[in-house]
């Protein structure tokens, strides 16, 4: 008889856990950026990118929304560059390339499969509500989560334990002990769910070094499976 999992509840971040989203973001980049007549280099590249990931840092410390980022990110990569261009559109044409674009990582839907029937399984991302949707869609991923929690849906965002707290709620789970979340950011995934009272594991795809905070760590997604029974 097949033992029963180490975990019966099993929360999934998306972005850098499941989906490859640098790829998506790669995609929609190029994309947007020659509808603006502006080249796509690797240098504009890291001035968005440095844009960018300043801007969900501030999404994680609640200072603004991920629905903000959508057309922020694009007024101050057009001010740095200096060069014209409606943010507006940029923006919206940058979230249809995030839906559109990236695949799951190898093992993912492998992972996923495994665990459906034996866990309950819940998904909670910090992003744009339209974007992480129809990424699931696209993906064909949705049956796999009782409950889905997207931070510009909810006003939450990682690594703030409300977030948690609703998407346990919904999945009607009140003990926390058999609770695990995956996620890769240390910042959002793991100490948010430190903060909530459950273990965490941190998948780690660089191999990076041991930290301070998940209860395990993984660099393979395949490894989760043993972690959790």
């Amino acid at each position: 008889m097949r033992e029963s999992p180490r975990y019966s509840t099993v929360l999934f971040d998306l972005d850098h856990t499941l989906l490859d989203s640098d790829a998506s973001e790669q995609a929609a980049f190029d994309v947007t950026m020659r509808s603006a007549g502006v080249a796509p280099t690797p240098d504009v590249f890291a001035v968005y990118h440095g844009i960018n990931q300043a801007l969900w840092r501030r999404v994680e410390a609640g200072e603004v929304s991920p629905n903000d980022v959508k057309i922020r990110r694009f007024e101050q990569l057009l001010s740095e560059l200096e060069v014209s261009g409606d943010p507006h559109d940029m923006g919206a044409m940058f979230v249809q390339g995030l839906t559109d674009n990236g695949d799951l990582y190898d093992g993912a839907r492998t992972l996923l499969g495994s665990l459906s029937g034996r866990v309950r399984m819940g998904l909670v991302t910090n992003g744009i509500g339209p974007v992480q949707r129809g990424r699931i869609a696209r993906l064909d991923i949705g049956g796999h989560f009782e409950a889905i929690a997207i931070s510009g849906e909810l006003h939450i965002s990682k690594p703030d334990p409300a977030i948690f707290d609703h998407v346990l709620a919904e999945m009607g789970v009140d003990d926390r002990s058999g609770v695990v979340m995956v996620g890769d950011s240390l910042g959002s995934d793991i100490a948010g769910a430190t903060s909530a009272g459950i273990d965490s594991i941190w998948f780690d795809r660089h191999g990076n070094a041991d930290a301070i905070g998940p209860t395990h760590s993984v660099t393979d997604l395949a490894d989760i499976l043993t972690l959790i029974g």
